[in-house]
């Protein structure tokens, strides 16, 4: 192996500071480590126990040292909070409770001081029914200009009494909600995919096209680096509000992944293209057909699209390496980087899914008391890392699983999420995975910035000592020592920054493929087996001391 393969050479880095980063030729976003921030739980700034934009701000040391490339937020909009922030009130300010927009622009400044970059999350679906738009149109007469902004339409049956169509919510349960009239009469219907508390937008509308163009460019004017676009493939819907089909034919289904989106995102693409530092869209885009999925990711609309299929699949070799397959092969046409991620703010821990006898995910099969083996799924989790790590692409760490916490099976009365109320309480919901991180201490708040003795917004389970920041950082066998090693071997390894990869046979069980000229990671799920010829072991999961590579772990080789 030459010094050129793992050399890391002091730049001039983007800030114009001098530092240790490697500098690659291509856009910073193709294979960036991307920090995902779910405001209310990261840090608390203002000991009021909930997460704050203070709070990100005096952590961003640790964000640093991490070795993070930028940071996405999850919404921080002034919001009701019906949904964690996805029922959005108004796009230009800050939720009082993480702050004010000087707040927020004084993040985004100094993040880029130290090197990270910031992405802003936008919700173009739908907005808050407190949201001054729904406002108005609530108070306006049918077929009104402020109505036409969204999907108000008369019921079906004599009086109106039934639900203009029967399409099925997101989070289950219905889709139509009914309004009442200024006289106190049952009046028109509105639609919501989602909550009733999340009225969808009329994209048909001019104006609701305009405003979103504006918001986009209020943001990008203020320094952030790009947008994650949410519940992409939502917005455009069939006008004629048709019954949903069994099976739709590509671009047929009333109200996902139609062909008129396409405009949209590519006037999007023309307003990122527009800045001196183009700016970044990154979809979220639940689709099975790899053809639809890609049109998504041309040159001149996403830069790239969240890769959910590799989070859900179980801890199985086939089935991962199937994934990552498919992953490359459905970017290869359109040149897009592929994105790697092991969960986000809506899906099961790693620790907790991973340690499960269905080690797989899905949001209908999410029950209380489902059995876990938290050890299993931590060295599982441990091994995931790092093969995520060495994919070619983006990757995307939720906040936490750095430090390798589990799901929090919390009780029932202290449940926020609509997915738990609308599953009649069968569901336990999203918000075992948005429980504030511990920072420090043997007991909660964990150092999370909360005075001693104060409540988090939402509870803390005892016994997390050992998974605080500061715990860690101690324990150069913890979760948190190895992603920081990984993040910082996968930065100032050139051949983590080639294009695609050659796969390696080692029999069933094993994913192995070499990445560059020298490198090679290897993730064994089968029985131990001796590692392959090579000079030295970058990182692995677990000890490899004897030559031998241990079940459910992953080890990186210079050859």
């Amino acid at each position: 192996m030459g010094p050129q393969d793992l050399q890391e050479t002091p730049v001039a880095r983007a800030d114009g500071g001098e530092g240790g980063r490697l500098v690659l030729t291509a856009p910073w976003w193709r294979d960036a480590v991307i920090y995902q921030i779910y405001p209310r739980s990261f840090a608390d700034g203002d000991g009021d126990g909930t997460g704050d934009l203070a709070g990100v701000r005096s952590r961003l040391g640790y964000l640093r040292d991490l070795g993070v490339d930028a940071l996405w937020f999850t919404p921080w909009y002034a919001s009701p909070l019906a949904d964690g922030g996805y029922d959005v009130a108004d796009y230009r300010t800050i939720d009082p409770a993480f702050g004010s927009l000087a707040d927020a622009e004084a993040l985004i400044h100094e993040a880029r001081e130290v090197g990270i970059r910031t992405i802003v999350d936008i919700v173009p679906n739908h907005v808050s029914d407190q949201h001054a738009w729904f406002q108005q149109a609530l108070a306006a007469s049918p077929g009104s200009p402020e109505r036409e902004r969204f999907w108000f339409r008369p019921g079906r049956g004599e009086h109106g009494e039934q639900q203009p169509t029967d399409w099925v919510s997101s989070f289950g349960g219905d889709t139509w909600t009914r309004t009442i009239d200024a006289d106190g009469a049952p009046g028109e219907w509105y639609l919501h995919l989602f909550s009733p508390e999340q009225p969808d937008l009329n994209w048909d509308a001019a104006d609701v096209r305009r405003e979103h163009e504006d918001v986009l460019r209020f943001w990008f004017d203020r320094g952030v680096a790009g947008i994650r676009i949410d519940s992409a493939a939502f917005l455009v819907k069939d006008a004629a509000l048709p019954p949903l089909p069994v099976q739709a034919a590509p671009g047929e289904h009333p109200h996902m992944d139609r062909d008129d989106l396409h405009d949209i995102y590519r006037s999007w693409r023309a307003i990122a293209d527009s800045y001196d530092e183009p700016r970044v869209l990154v979809g979220e885009v639940w689709l099975d057909d790899p053809q639809r999925f890609a049109a998504y990711l041309r040159p001149d609309e996403m830069h790239s699209a969240f890769n959910f299929d590799f989070m859900t699949r179980p801890w199985d070799g086939s089935q991962l390496r199937g994934s990552i397959e498919r992953t490359l092969r459905e970017h290869a046409p359109v040149g897009a980087p592929a994105t790697w991620v092991l969960s986000n703010h809506d899906v099961t821990r790693p620790v907790t899914r991973y340690g499960r006898t269905d080690s797989g995910f899905a949001f209908d099969r999410k029950r209380f008391g489902t059995p876990t083996d938290l050890a299993l799924g931590t060295r599982r989790a441990r091994a995931a890392a790092l093969l995520t790590a060495a994919l070619p692409g983006a990757l995307y760490i939720y906040q936490g699983d750095e430090l390798g916490l589990p799901e929090v099976e919390l009780p029932p009365h202290v449940l926020q999420d609509p997915m738990h109320f609308r599953s009649g309480g069968v569901d336990p919901g999203r918000d075992g995975c948005r429980v504030p991180l511990p920072w420090s201490g043997a007991a909660a708040p964990y150092g999370f910035g909360t005075a001693p003795g104060a409540e988090t917004w939402m509870p803390q389970p005892a016994g997390w000592g050992a998974l605080t920041v500061e715990a860690q950082l101690a324990d150069p066998g913890s979760m948190l020592s190895l992603y920081r090693n990984a993040l910082a071997i996968r930065r100032r390894t050139p051949g983590f920054h080639t294009d695609g990869l050659e796969w390696l046979d080692h029999g069933p069980g094993v994913i192995a493929f070499r990445r560059g000229t020298h490198l090679v990671s290897i993730t064994n799920l089968g029985a131990p087996i001796a590692l392959p010829p090579h000079r030295e072991v970058l990182l692995s999961s677990a000890p490899v001391d004897d030559g031998a590579l241990p079940t459910d772990s992953t080890a990186w080789l210079v050859v």
